[in-house]
């Protein structure tokens, strides 16, 4: 097949943790971020190193105004990309990481009319960028597809928007890359699609339609020695096959209001999964001859995860429960007891990142909170303000470096 690109005018101006978990991460610095949630797609921060003393503020070297949009900035090299709106347009930014200056700009048109339910979620794009092999990906808040050379912003290729419903608070997940594809889950409710586009060409290589796509973005997985793309959709999670895209395994899982957000945890051979109001459950895809089943493992009522994504250090899981207006908790995963909850109205939301046995914990609020990953209770060691309006994106943390999008600003804040 090949690529139909959009008849619009372009203006250009200037891989999870555990056991038999294999995720891409062939980038060239171990600082660099280049996706959804990091190097290997487990909120792992990128080479940090914990300060002898922690300041009292973080410095803010740079604050640029970039449009509005809930992606993560990713870092690659001396550059961080972000990927947002501007007068109808979708904008692919590219930002030199020491001083913030514009090195390159790309916009298309995107026209996009938000439900009257939906404007406080913003026009978004909501979905973060990927780099990979020297180009970036990126999906556009109403399923436009777009692939930009990295180095000067040129668009290689682009998808249009598909002709379907869209999902009411529109497209949120984030593409990953497989063996020179990449992946993205585009439609709406009744009618969507798992993808697999070749990473140069943007044609379709695999196309799996079983279900719509949810707003959580999947993860790439061995298990049972089996390569497979694990998703949540509007009803279900899947295992598809990451060759061919044949459906593997599939499990029923869907919320009061199908707002599937939460990226799967691969722990060991194990999934853990949660949902608005379904509390928390571990389950094992495993393969009897050449038929798949899903066993469960445990499950627990007693947090339940909406939209933060959660991070595991070591054997603890880590994360906000949606429950009392948002509660920190940790929860043994190898059996779901879980050990500690953290007192009500903490936030709606809050990005979750690890560094070795610390967490930062960035509140919607602009409240950045380091602490120590303690199975035993929180243990804050410093409370930030980095921004002044709502910080829904998740921050990229490299080296000494917190590059944190609020609505519409990207900005760099050091440990200096």
């Amino acid at each position: 097949m090949r690529v139909q690109p959009l008849s619009t005018v372009v203006l250009v101006t200037a891989a999870v943790l555990g056991g038999s978990v294999t995720i891409v991460t062939a980038q060239d610095s171990p600082q660099d971020y280049p996706q959804w949630r990091g190097r290997t797609r487990d909120g792992a921060a990128s080479a940090f190193v914990e300060p002898k003393r922690w300041p009292d503020s973080l410095t803010l070297k740079w604050k640029v105004d970039v449009g509005e949009g809930y992606g993560t900035p990713i870092v690659i090299g001396n550059r961080v990309y972000t990927h947002t709106r501007r007068d109808g347009n979708e904008v692919m930014t590219a930002l030199d990481t020491d001083t913030g200056k514009v090195a390159w700009q790309t916009s298309y048109p995107a026209p996009h009319k938000i439900g009257s339910g939906a404007k406080d979620h913003g026009q978004g794009p909501k979905s973060t960028p990927l780099f990979y092999n020297g180009k970036l990906y990126a999906l556009g808040i109403t399923g436009i597809v777009s692939s930009f050379n990295a180095s000067d912003g040129k668009l290689l290729w682009q998808k249009p928007a598909p002709a379907v419903e869209t999902l009411y608070n529109n497209s949120a997940m984030s593409p990953i890359a497989d063996r020179g594809v990449v992946i993205f889950h585009v439609g709406g409710h009744n009618d969507g699609a798992l993808r697999a586009l070749d990473a140069d060409t943007g044609e379709i290589k695999w196309s799996w339609s079983g279900d719509g796509p949810a707003y959580a973005s999947p993860v790439i997985a061995d298990l049972s020695g089996t390569r497979q793309v694990i998703a949540l959709t509007q009803r279900n999670i899947v295992g598809v096959s990451a060759a061919t895209g044949a459906l593997l395994w599939q499990r029923p899982f869907e919320n009061q209001f199908s707002n599937n957000a939460i990226t799967p945890i691969v722990y060991h051979d194990t999934i853990i999964m949660s949902g608005y109001e379904k509390g928390v459950t571990a389950f094992k895809p495993i393969k009897r001859g050449d038929t798949w089943e899903t066993q469960t493992r445990w499950e627990t009522q007693a947090v339940s995860l909406f939209m933060s994504s959660p991070v595991l250090v070591d054997d603890t899981l880590y994360g906000l429960s949606q429950r009392a207006s948002g509660q920190f908790f940790a929860m043994d995963a190898r059996t779901g007891k879980v050990l500690w909850v953290g007192p009500a109205r903490e936030a709606t939301n809050t990005a979750v990142v690890k560094a070795g046995d610390l967490l930062f914990l960035l509140n919607d609020d602009g409240e950045l909170i380091v602490a120590k990953s303690n199975p035993a209770g929180l243990e804050a060691l410093r409370r930030y303000t980095v921004a002044d309006s709502a910080t829904w994106a998740q921050p990229a943390i490299s080296g000494s470096r917190v590059f944190v999008k609020d609505v519409s600003a990207l900005a760099l804040w050091t440990l200096n």
